[in-house]
């Protein structure tokens, strides 16, 4: 508990998160149950409502922030070769306000009222009209906000101040920029989502109407402060995993990551842009022509930096001596998919089509391809790649590419027919829906629970890798994949015949002649 070594509190922050994922994933298998057919099957609209509300909250921030948390506080000492976190006592608090934030959501379930059904955005007037449920929660963000200020402080002073001598910005890791960027996107941002729950928790219970338009308030003013936090928010989100993934791809291509600089300005441009499209969000609340024009050309715009990142980890990929273990698989994975969840954000930014696409299950799908098959892939990935790092031992190799393909499959099934699901115009947060809609919802309640399952083999590997794990060679990335991959004849340097040749020819990390 009073440890302040970071690699015991990125631990923490690691189990933490996959407890709260095992957790999130437990209230999504409820809300597919539910939906498997027409009707009211197991719960009646408020716990569905519910459901819905806290597997988002839980989701984003009990999973999603603070395993990428977990992993900046493992990894970025290591990587700048500094020997700790800038402030260990803060990073030890930073971590212990997150237990009773999560104890607070998970028991507003238990009070008059329930959790609040609002939907994981709070948005007003409902959120200011719940009950003590809506208020626990607004406690649980607050409390979660300032351990995320708290460890974005950490990770900043920690990158600036205390790199290895030589190491200059340019030449830090690509999981170090983007952690850089997500600690000044998180300190940006978290004040305003604190500001819009306080001001919703004045408006229950002191007397002021923010939000209330009896008393001249204005209920999409809370939008507006909502999603100015909410769309950064999801490259807080997206940025670190963009930074593993830029660990790991050139790590089993045997190439250095293509066009460095061009990866750390395109992820300053996202950030930056990130902040210009909020109210893309917000198409449908009446706001004038020529706003929606900016902020659809603006969403637009944000496709073009994350294009060059998509753009780099092919070309790095591109003619090297790749191999494809676990880490690798899952990295390729997060390639494909986030750019399809990526293409799908494309459609729903022209103004046009996302007024007919608004709160349908076209958006569920989006936004999962982005967070699961992003934020979770990668991940997946991270752990893969650092679990010898961490434990000293190799996790299981077979089990762990069952683990992707198993992944990889159910999750397509569970969100690929939302998209036919939402162009037919099923509204998402109901728990009944037209029959014309069931066989769409079948095949992905199915594929939830399948996906869900997968989760179990990751969890077993892990812990099995822990206990009784082989040990890990000291640069077990180095060689070939450790299943499959049979080795290729080696051009040793004898072989050339000219001995200018050698001096062009391009060799990996064994020897072998990637290009002659």
């Amino acid at each position: 508990m009073y440890a302040t070594n970071h690699k015991d509190i990125g631990t923490l922050y690691l189990t933490f998160a996959f407890i709260m994922f095992l957790s999130g994933g437990v209230l999504a298998l409820a809300i597919r149950a539910e939906l498997f057919r027409p009707g009211l099957q197991f719960w009646q609209p408020e716990l569905f409502n519910q459901f819905t509300t806290l597997h988002g909250l839980i989701m984003v921030f009990g999973a999603i922030m603070p395993a990428f948390t977990g992993l900046m506080n493992w990894m970025i000492p290591l990587l700048i070769g500094a020997p700790d976190m800038a402030f260990a006592r803060m990073n030890n608090w930073s971590f212990w306000l997150l237990p009773p934030a999560a104890l607070l959501l998970m028991l507003s379930f238990a009070v008059p009222g329930g959790a609040a059904a609002a939907g994981w955005t709070l948005y007003a007037p409902l959120s200011t009209q719940m009950g003590v449920g809506m208020d626990m929660t607004i406690f649980a963000i607050h409390i979660m906000g300032i351990s995320s200020i708290m460890g974005s402080i950490n990770i900043i002073t920690t990158i600036l101040n205390m790199r290895a001598p030589g190491m200059t910005l340019m030449k830090m890791p690509m999981f170090v920029w983007t952690s850089l960027i997500t600690a000044y996107l998180l300190i940006a941002v978290m004040p305003v989502l604190a500001g819009a729950v306080t001001m919703v928790l004045t408006d229950r219970h002191f007397g002021t109407h923010f939000f209330n338009a009896a008393g001249g308030g204005d209920p999409v003013l809370y939008q507006h402060i909502f999603w100015f936090f909410g769309h950064p928010e999801v490259y807080i989100m997206a940025l670190p995993a963009f930074g593993v993934v830029s660990q790991v791809i050139p790590a089993f291509s045997r190439k250095p990551l293509f066009g460095y600089h061009s990866m750390v300005y395109a992820t300053s441009s996202i950030a930056i842009l990130s902040f210009m499209v909020w109210a893309h969000h917000m198409f449908t609340t009446g706001m004038p022509a020529t706003a929606q024009l900016f902020f659809m050309y603006s969403t637009m715009l944000i496709a073009v930096p994350t294009g060059v990142k998509v753009f780099n980890w092919v070309a790095t990929m591109w003619q090297g001596a790749m191999s494809f273990e676990t880490p690798m698989l899952f990295a390729i994975g997060f390639v494909c998919l986030f750019t399809m969840g990526g293409l799908s954000g494309v459609v729903l930014s022209v103004a046009a089509v996302d007024v007919q696409l608004q709160d349908t299950y076209y958006v569920v799908a989006h936004f999962h391809y982005v967070l699961v098959a992003g934020a979770l892939f990668s991940l997946f990935s991270a752990t893969y790649y650092w679990l010898p790092k961490w434990s000293g031992r190799m996790y299981n190799e077979r089990m762990g590419r069952f683990h992707f393909w198993w992944s990889l499959v159910w999750f397509n099934v569970t969100f690929f027919p939302m998209h036919f699901l939402g162009l037919a115009g099923m509204p998402r947060r109901i728990p009944d829906y037209a029959l014309q809609f069931s066989g769409f919802n079948e095949v992905a309640s199915i594929g939830a629970f399948l996906f869900g399952f997968g989760q179990l083999i990751f969890l077993y590997n892990v812990l099995w890798t822990i206990r009784h794990g082989p040990p890990a060679p000291a640069r077990p990335w180095e060689g070939a994949d450790t299943l499959e991959w049979t080795e290729p004849s080696p051009a040793p340097y004898h072989s050339f015949s000219d001995p200018a040749e050698v001096a062009h020819a391009e060799f990996d990390l064994n020897g072998r002649v990637v290009r002659r």
